[in-house]
């Protein structure tokens, strides 16, 4: 949702287009600003900081309120993919067994097939 009106940071013109500035905490500009962010990282003290993030600028994309029917659509469709009518109809089914996840890594998907 970055770029969007209620992400956090200020707006700036370049070439006649509004951009904002995106800073993931992982980047090497948030780990210098924020004492936070290099402990959640584990680079306090580190002499050398290494980006496990990225910062850039991101166009405007306007408010996260035009882009809600296209996540609701989104999740409507997962759900209509694995035959559940609702999100607590999928609450329910992963509450009493029905419905399991499971976590592939890359090698296993490679290897499945998948």
């Amino acid at each position: 949702l970055a770029g969007t009106t209620e992400a956090p940071g200020e707006y700036f013109f370049s070439d006649g287009l509004r951009l904002k500035k995106y800073r993931g905490m992982g980047s090497l500009e948030a780990m210098t600003a924020y004492k936070g962010s290099q402990a959640r990282y584990f680079s306090e003290s580190d002499r050398v900081k290494v980006a496990q993030g990225v910062s850039g600028n991101i166009v405007d994309k306007g408010s996260v309120l035009q882009l809600a029917p296209y996540l609701i659509s989104g999740v409507q469709h997962g759900l209509q993919d694995i035959g559940i009518e609702s999100i607590s109809s999928l609450q329910d089914c992963l509450y009493n067994g029905q419905l399991r996840f499971e976590k592939r890594t890359h090698s296993a998907q490679l290897e499945g097939g998948v």
